[in-house]
C-alpha cells in the first residue's frame, strides 16, 4: 500500500476541516501507523514509568533516579544529529525497523537484570543502550511521519501524535498497575512491553514510508552543521528551539523526578497506587492538552497558544510546588500536565510548519536535543539540588523561568521575514499585534 503523495500540492478532498485532527485521520497509512506506535508507546510508558519507581524505591535516592533518566534520554543530546544525517543516507523505514528490533532485544535484557536484582551500574548500561537506540530512530520517523498527510493538514497529526504520546502516557502506568495487582513482576512488565515492539514493526513492514533526502551543500564534518545553519537563517527556529531548550532544562525536571518529587513533598509511595493515581492524571492532562491544540483549540492562533501556554504552566506549577495535601496534588497535576503538553505542542507544531519536507532531518534533531536531550540533565542535576535544598525550591524557579520564556517566546514579535515564506510552504504571514502578555 503506498502512503500519500507528498509531492501533489492539491489539497485533498477528504471532507474535513483543514489542519483538524480529524483531517490529519482521514489517511489511511496515517492511521495505520498511528495505531502501531500507540499501542507500542503504551508498553514503553509502562517501562518508563516503573524503572524510575523502581530505582526510588530500590535506593531512596532521587540523584539515582536522575542518572536513570539522563542514560534513557542523554543520547538524544549527543546522537540526534549525527542520526540525522544517517537518516538522510539510508532508507528512514529500514533504519527504524531495525532501531525497534533492537530495543526489543535490549528490553529483554534490562528485564533481566532488574529479576535479579543486578548490580546497578548493569541496570543503567542496558537503558543507555535502548537510549541509543531510540536517538538513531528518531529523526528518521520524525522526517517521514509528516508526509503521511498533506501539508495543510500536518497540525491535526502532530496534535494527534502527541495526544496519542500521553494517552499512551496514562495507560502505560494503568497498564502496569493492573499487571502489577496481578502478580506480575517489575521484570515481568518489562517483557511485556518487549512484546509491544511488534505492533510498530508490524505497521513499519505495512506502510510505505516517503523518503524524501535533503540535497545540501556541507560535505564531511560540515554536514553536522546543516541543521544550524537553516536554523541560524530564520529567526522562528532558533527562538523556538532557544525557547525549548530552556524550558526543559529549568522548568521540566519534575517530568523525570516525579517519583521523588511525589514521595518528599506528598508522602506518596514511589511503588504505591497513590503515585500511579497521580502520575495517570498528570498523563491524562498531557493528553487533554495535546488533543486540544488540533481540536477545541485549533481556531486559537499558535503563537497566542505558546504565550498563554508558558503563563499558565508557571502559574500551576508554582501552586504545584507549594501543595502538601494528599487531595489536591490530583487536581493541579491535571492542570499541570494540560499545560506542559498544550505549550510543547503548539511549539513543535509550528517548528514543523516552518520547515521545508527536505530540511526535517536536519533541524528536527536539534528538536530532540533541546526537548527530550535537556531533560535528563537538567534530572541529573536537579536530582542532586532536590537532595540539598528541596523540591519546592527547584519547581518554584521552573515556574520562574516559564513567565520569563511567555515573554521571549512570544512570535507575534517577529516579522515576515523571520518565517517560512508561503512560496516555500509557510503559513500565510499575518501581522498580530502583541502589547498584551497573554
Amino acid at each position: 500500500m503506498t502512503a500519500f503523495d507528498y509531492t501533489d500540492p492539491k489539497p485533498p478532498q477528504h471532507g474535513r476541516v483543514p489542519g483538524s485532527a480529524k483531517a490529519a485521520w482521514s489517511y489511511r497509512s496515517f492511521r495505520i501507523i498511528f495505531v502501531g506506535l500507540a499501542l507500542s508507546q503504551i508498553g514503553t510508558w509502562m517501562q518508563n514509568f516503573t524503572l524510575p519507581a523502581y530505582i526510588q524505591d530500590r535506593t531512596d535516592r532521587p540523584a539515582f533516579v536522575g542518572v536513570a533518566i539522563f542514560m534513557q534520554l542523554g543520547p538524544l543530546l549527543i546522537l540526534s544529529i549525527p542520526a540525522g544525517v544517517l537518516a538522510d543516507k539510508v532508507s528512514k523505514q529500514k533504519l527504524q525497523l531495525t532501531m525497534q528490533s533492537i530495543s526489543a532485544v535490549l528490553t529483554l535484557c534490562l528485564a533481566f537484570f532488574v529479576a535479579q536484582d543486578a548490580a546497578l551500574v548493569a541496570i543503567f548500561g542496558t537503558q543507555l543502550a535502548i537510549g541509543i537506540a531510540n536517538a538513531l530512530n528518531a529523526p528518521a520517523f520524525q522526517a517521514s511521519m509528516p508526509l503521511l498527510v498533506h501539508r495543510q493538514d500536518l497540525p491535526g497529526a502532530i496534535s494527534l501524535n502527541s495526544a496519542m504520546i500521553n494517552g499512551s502516557r496514562v495507560m502505560g502506568p494503568v497498564l502496569a498497575a493492573v499487571l502489577a495487582a496481578t502478580g506480575m513482576s517489575t521484570a515481568q512488565i518489562f517483557t511485556v512491553n518487549a512484546a509491544t515492539y511488534v505492533f510498530f514493526i508490524v505497521a513499519l513492514l505495512i506502510v510505505r514510508m516517503p523518503d524524501v533526502r535533503g540535497t545540501f551543500t556541507e560535505v564531511g564534518w560540515r554536514r553536522l552543521l546543516t541543521g544550524f545553519h537553516i536554523v541560524r537563517e530564520r529567526q522562528v527556529l532558533s527562538r523556538l528551539l532557544l525557547g525549548m531548550f530552556l524550558f526543559s532544562l529549568f522548568s521540566l525536571p519534575f517530568v523525570g523526578l516525579f517519583p521523588s518529587i511525589a514521595e518528599l513533598n506528598f508522602g506518596f509511595d514511589a511503588l504505591g497506587n497513590q503515585y500511579r493515581a497521580l502520575y495517570a492524571t498528570w498523563g491524562l492532562g498531557a493528553f487533554f492538552g495535546a488533543i486540544s491544540v488540533g481540536t477545541w483549540l485549533a481556531d486559537v492562533r499558535r503563537h497566542t497558544l505558546i504565550v498563554r501556554g508558558f503563563t499558565g504552566f508557571a502559574v500551576v506549577l508554582a501552586v504545584f510546588s507549594q501543595l502538601r495535601n494528599s487531595f489536591l496534588p490530583y487536581p493541579v497535576g491535571f492542570l499541570l500536565g494540560f499545560a506542559y503538553f498544550m505549550t510543547a505542542t503548539a511549539i513543535t507544531t509550528e517548528l514543523q510548519l516552518n520547515l521545508k519536507n527536505t530540511e526535517r532531518a536536519a533541524v528536527m534533531p536539534l528538536w530532540f536535543m533541546v526537548f527530550g536531550g535537556t531533560v535528563p540533565i537538567g534530572n541529573l542535576f536537579f536530582g542532586v539540588v532536590i537532595e540539598w535544598v528541596g523540591a519546592r525550591a527547584v519547581l518554584g524557579f521552573g515556574a520562574a523561568l516559564a513567565i520569563f520564556l511567555a515573554y521571549w517566546v512570544d512570535l507575534r514579535h517577529l516579522q515576515r521575514n523571520a518565517f517560512l515564506p508561503e512560496s516555500e510552504g509557510g503559513e500565510k504571514y499575518t501581522p498580530v499585534n502583541a502589547s498584551r502578555l497573554i
